[in-house]
């Protein structure tokens, strides 16, 4: 009976790097029959864009990578002003409040295709987000920088913690919609936007 041949990482020629785009080294299978290293190849993982960011609404305060492909002169990172705008070169301040990082990366498109570049590509990630406030009863009130996927719990546990006579229960949340500031009583384990602000109430007995 014959065996399969061992798996084995075995040195390759640097022309064969060359030649097919491996590595030096890497996997290969080794024939039962023969010396000869057979290369694997395997497929790179497609990237994965994060449904949270392909949802997210900007807004001031947020910081984004603008990257247009070619032109490293407009490639940079930008912060959303007060005013709810980047301002980039060659066509100025562009509006980034409320809209998506794709509808951004669109409209930054049309600015440019309109007499400077003729084919433009862009692409806009968020770089990093807009802060988080926390209030009342905790050992560090403050704002924080937002971590996507965030709980008010984890947001109290950045803050230092609560107070002895925090209230436990609930807290309440400020949310910033298109329509205005949305305000609720929420547990614990509610997760939070980049923006909002969290007060931790006291309890009386």
């Amino acid at each position: 009976m014959q065996r399969q041949g061992p798996i084995a990482a075995l040195p390759r020629n640097d022309l064969d790097a060359l030649a097919y785009g491996q590595p030096a080294y890497g996997p290969a299978i080794v024939s039962p029959s023969r010396s000869v290293a057979v290369p694997v190849r395997y497929a790179a993982p497609a990237p994965v864009l994060s449904s949270h960011d392909a949802a997210y609404r900007l807004d001031a305060g947020d910081r984004l990578r603008v990257v247009v492909y070619g032109q490293e002169g407009l490639t940079n990172s930008y912060a959303i002003d007060a005013g709810g705008s980047i301002t980039m070169p060659l066509i100025g301040a562009v509006r980034a409040r409320g809209l998506t990082p794709a509808a951004l990366a669109g409209s930054i498109t049309a600015r440019l295709r309109n007499g400077f570049i003729r084919e433009p590509s862009v692409a806009v990630e968020i770089e990093a987000y807009r802060p988080f406030f926390i209030l009342g009863e905790v050992a560090a009130p403050g704002q924080y920088p937002y971590v996507p996927n965030m709980s008010v719990e984890a947001a109290v546990a950045i803050a230092g913690g609560f107070l002895p006579r925090a209230r436990r229960d609930e807290v309440m949340l400020s949310h910033t919609t298109e329509q205005g500031i949305v305000r609720a009583a929420v547990p614990l384990g509610t997760p939070i936007d980049p923006g909002d602000t969290i007060q931790i109430g006291e309890r009386w007995f």
